[in-house]
């Protein structure tokens, strides 16, 4: 699971709630061992994944690079050659 959790510190445009929230769930999910929690688990497993957000959150607001933002645009279509080289997929 966590390795679906991307990187989220220093693109532009900057990292959306939505994205800080999924990371933060698989995060959880992973800690936990489960995708989804028993309705006797759920409040504390939302209350872990809306805890793990915020920190995200002020942890990203708070990072400091002298490094120039990359473009997500431009780092998907690397992360898509790399993909397709290792899996063999390219087209010609």
């Amino acid at each position: 699971m966590c390795r679906n959790i991307r990187p989220l510190h220093n693109f532009e445009p900057h990292a959306t709630s939505e994205e800080v929230h999924a990371a933060a769930l698989q995060y959880v999910r992973k800690v936990a061992g489960m995708t989804k929690p028993s309705a006797r688990n759920a409040a504390v497993f939302d209350r872990a994944v809306a805890e793990v957000a915020e920190a995200t959150e002020r942890l990203l607001a708070d990072l400091v690079t002298s490094a120039p933002p990359k473009d997500r645009d431009v780092e998907a279509a690397k992360a898509k050659e790399r993909s397709a080289r290792r899996f063999g997929t390219m087209t010609a």
